[in-house]
Order: C-alpha cells, then sequence, then structure tokens
C-alpha cells in the first residue's frame, strides 16, 4: 500500500475543481506530448457526465498550496467494465502518486463487484498515450497487462482532396434533429463489429455528441441509401483549426463498396474547403473490420500511440465484442 507523504491532502472532485484539473492535465500534457490535448470544456464534461458520482468515483490530491498533482476518475458500464482516468502533475513523479491512484481505483473497483451481474467478468481499464513512461510503469507494477494499442492517424491536406467515387444510389446529408435517433442507431449498428463494443443508452452517446456546445451538425455527414442510414462520418473541429474524424463506419449491408474511403475523401474536402489542413482521428491498431488499411490507402499515417491496460477482478462471461461475428 502507498502512503503519501502528509503534505498532500485528498478529498473527492466537485464541479468547482474543473480548471484544477484542466491546469493539471495541461501540465502533463505539455511534459509527455509538448502539447495541450483537452481543452477546459472538454474536462468539463469529463466531470459532469451523467451516471459520474464525484462523491464516489473520484479522488483529487493537492500540494500544500493548493496545487492539484493528482486525481483519478472512475466510471463503469454496468458495473462489469471498469475504467480509471489518473495523471500525475510531472513535478510530482517521484511522490508515488500514480500508485496511489491505482491503488484507490482498485479499492472502488472491488465495490463494484457485487454490482454487476453474477455470471460477467469485471475489469478495470486504464489509458494512457505511449509517452507516458511513467503510468506505463506503474500500470505493470500493479499487475494490469496491456490489452489494446490505438492509433491517432493525421494527414495535412496541401491540394485539393481526391474527389470521392459515390457507390450507386448513396446520397450524403448534414444531420437535422430528426435524424439524430436514427443515426445514434446507425452508429450503434455500426459499432458491434468493434472490439470492446457495450451497447450505450441514447443519453449517453447524446451527452457527448449533439448535446455538446462545440456540436456543428454541418460536419455530419450521412451516407443514405432510399430511406436507410449506410454509413456516418461524424466530425468536428478542435483548436480553431484541427479537424476530427470522430466516427466513420459503414453497416455490413453497404460494405466493400467503396462507400468508407468515399465519405473519408468526402470529409477531406469538406475541411480543405473550410481551410483545415490538419486532420486526425483514432483507430483501433487491430481493427476487426481493417479501418487501419482504409486510412493508410486514404494518405493518413501514425502521428501517435496509445496504449489500453485492463486488470482482472473477477472472471465471467465477457460483455464486450472480441471477434467479428459472422
Amino acid at each position: 500500500m502507498t502512503t503519501l507523504a502528509n503534505t498532500f491532502t485528498m478529498r473527492s472532485l466537485t464541479l468547482e475543481d474543473v480548471e484544477k484539473v484542466f491546469a493539471l492535465t495541461s501540465a502533463s500534457q505539455l511534459h509527455w506530448l509538448g502539447r495541450v490535448d483537452m481543452s477546459l470544456d472538454e474536462v468539463r464534461l469529463l466531470l459532469s457526465k451523467p451516471g459520474i458520482d464525484l462523491a464516489k468515483d473520484s479522488l483529487i490530491i493537492l500540494s500544500a498550496d493548493n496545487i492539484a498533482v493528482g486525481y483519478a476518475l472512475m466510471d463503469h458500464t454496468q458495473h462489469a467494465r471498469l475504467y480509471v482516468r489518473c495523471t500525475t502533475h510531472p513535478a510530482y513523479l517521484e511522490d508515488g502518486i500514480d500508485d496511489f491512484l491505482l491503488e484507490k481505483a482498485e479499492e472502488w473497483g472491488q465495490q463494484q463487484i457485487p454490482l454487476a451481474e453474477p455470471d460477467v467478468r469485471v475489469d478495470l481499464r486504464g489509458f494512457t498515450m505511449n509517452e507516458n513512461t511513467a503510468l506505463r510503469k506503474a500500470f505493470a507494477r500493479h499487475n494490469f497487462q496491456p490489452i489494446r494499442t490505438f492509433w491517432r492517424m493525421g494527414i495535412e491536406l496541401l491540394t485539393q482532396p481526391v474527389a470521392p467515387r459515390w457507390p450507386e444510389n448513396i446520397r450524403i446529408v448534414t444531420a437535422t434533429p430528426d435524424l439524430f435517433h436514427a443515426i445514434y442507431e446507425a452508429d450503434e449498428d455500426i459499432f458491434k463489429d468493434h472490439w470492446g463494443f457495450i451497447h450505450q443508452p441514447y443519453e449517453r452517446w447524446a451527452y457527448w455528441s449533439v448535446e455538446r456546445e462545440d456540436f456543428d451538425p454541418s460536419l455530419w455527414y450521412i451516407a443514405i441509401d432510399g430511406n436507410e442510414i449506410a454509413g456516418i462520418a461524424l466530425c468536428g473541429i478542435e483548436k480553431g483549426s484541427d479537424g476530427w474524424v470522430h466516427d466513420l463506419g459503414i453497416r455490413r449491408a453497404w460494405r466493400r463498396q467503396g462507400l468508407a474511403l468515399s465519405l473519408l475523401y468526402h470529409v477531406f474536402t469538406e475541411f480543405y474547403q473550410r481551410d483545415i489542413h490538419q486532420v486526425y482521428l483514432s483507430v483501433d491498431a487491430a481493427s476487426l473490420t481493417g479501418a487501419t488499411r482504409l486510412y493508410e490507402r486514404a494518405g493518413m499515417h501514425v502521428v501517435q500511440q496509445s496504449t489500453q491496460y485492463e486488470k482482472e477482478l473477477r472472471g465471467g462471461k465477457e460483455l464486450g465484442t472480441r471477434i467479428l461475428a459472422e
């Protein structure tokens, strides 16, 4: 059991800690990456997420001068797929904070086990950019195993992108409120073929998408065949200059017709016309649907790698997708 110096104080997070957590996250990202990837609004969204009880599901560690030097935020799906997000200030990497946070997360995880269905597997997962060697070592010390690599892929659009070649009967529309629930259903249908997928209710999906203040429906491109959604490309602009493809996918009946590549080229063209020349997305490096090959074919390349870690707390039936079903 890790013991912290008595100069530190600990308590649960509150929504008033948003700026403290943002400052801590920014310091960490600047140290490991040389840039800040997370905005203040994203931290606020994270701490305000429905289903999280900050009094029970979080911890912040403060220095003697009331600076946040570490925090952990825990979340779960059905009390079986458990998550911990933790960050330590780079000036305090030798103080055992990473270890302390992971121990507290595991204590929280043990409390979730009786709340999960009796036959399901319960595991605690964490995620870190590969540059953060301190947290990776802490995961290893606490017997977390690396289970998946994720890539951030990017492309610089220096010239007019390739024009899409649409399959027959496909038309592209942008999102409108009357389509939101159908887009959600298509998103769930598409991503059930992705490793680790667990169904989420519409309310959780909407919180992270259409209810965000920075949501721009003109950047959501929906491929329609007749009255059915065949594919989606749900995009946004971050930091004013970076284009992001948050979700790109095709329903099974329309795969292997070139629709995914055409949607991606369409996205590139739309960003280029908006004077957005850097475009990124995140992808499972071992994608069950071969998404990485598609992105490479479109000219994208890996710009950063992250790893997901897991510690099994109880054996049982796995909730998430493991293999591509027939």
